[in-house]
């Protein structure tokens, strides 16, 4: 039974299971993520979110399955009555854009198989870390990550989704980009043309109705976690930054669960280095049209 500081992991997503009592644990956890066949998608479970069962298989691809590579930030959400995940997908053919396809199953463990028809976001994109949102009339959207490898300044949008969740309704708007934020600064990594990086976005509704994005990018060259407000209330914002990162130590990718002992934790992976990742547990705190560390 492994500890938390022993699973290598990044791009962690918990889910709180009130009705066995668990935290289901999933995330990208290839030994290498970046290149190479991917095995698929595994869950953890706990009790006490400090020892883990597992890894269990929720995913593996079929045969036929259409991604070869760059298995990476898995989500899980119920919606109507089924669990759907949603994960990045790549290929070893550049000319195969990377995507968010969305899986589903009967239990929120799995095992999940293909729900949409390959990736839900633009084939000719370069795409990255879709997360399901359902806004106030109960329509689901899928907030993503346009890559800024293909457009230098990182963006992040949103588009409809069908009732079902099996593909996109209508194109997808422009949120923000990545420049936008006081504190995103630009990276230059070897083999690549200088831009500002957009991961992870996760939203989050406070109990006083401010509705936060969570997305990650880069200051001082360390991975760092960002939050942005949304003004009007809706997806489509306009949406306004925080001047300071949330955590900065090197880390991010995060969402927010709430414990099974109430707890709100903000979960991510520190540092943002392969193989040394971990999922990090940090304890929030909702104050007025925000979130601060505990």
């Amino acid at each position: 039974m492994p500890r938390l500081d022993e699973i290598q992991i990044r791009d962690p997503f918990v889910l709180a299971d009130p009705r066995s009592g668990r935290h289901l644990l999933f995330g990208s956890t290839d030994p290498n993520i970046w290149r190479g066949p991917a095995t698929g998608f595994d869950v953890y479970t706990s009790t006490d979110l400090q020892d883990w069962s597992g890894p269990h298989p929720a995913f593996r691809p079929p045969s036929d399955f259409w991604s070869t590579t760059q298995y990476w930030a898995p989500e899980v959400h119920e919606h109507r009555g089924r669990w759907h995940l949603f994960a990045t997908f790549g290929h070893d053919d550049p000319a195969v854009r990377r995507g968010t396809q969305i899986l589903v199953a009967d239990e929120p463990t799995g095992p999940y198989v293909p729900h949409s028809d390959g990736p839900v976001t633009p084939r000719d994109w370069e795409c990255l870390d879709g997360t399901l949102h359902v806004d106030g009339d109960g329509a689901p959207w899928m907030v993503f990550c346009h890559e800024w490898v293909q457009i230098r300044d990182g963006a992040v949008c949103a588009v409809r989704l069908a009732e079902d969740l099996t593909r996109a309704v209508g194109e997808p708007i422009e949120l923000f980009t990545a420049s936008q934020a006081p504190w995103a600064e630009e990276i230059r990594p070897a083999g690549h043309e200088p831009g500002f990086v957009t991961d992870g976005p996760f939203l989050h509704r406070t109990a006083d109705g401010t509705l936060l994005m969570l997305w990650a990018s880069f200051r001082g060259g360390r991975y760092a976690q960002g939050v942005a407000v949304s003004t009007s209330g809706s997806v489509e914002g306009p949406w306004r930054h925080e001047p300071e990162p949330l955590y900065t130590a090197d880390g991010g990718h995060g969402m927010i669960v709430r414990a099974l002992d109430g707890r709100l934790l903000l979960t991510l992976h520190a540092p943002n280095r392969t193989p040394e990742e971990r999922a990090v547990f940090i304890e929030l705190e909702e104050i007025p049209g925000g979130l601060r560390v505990r």
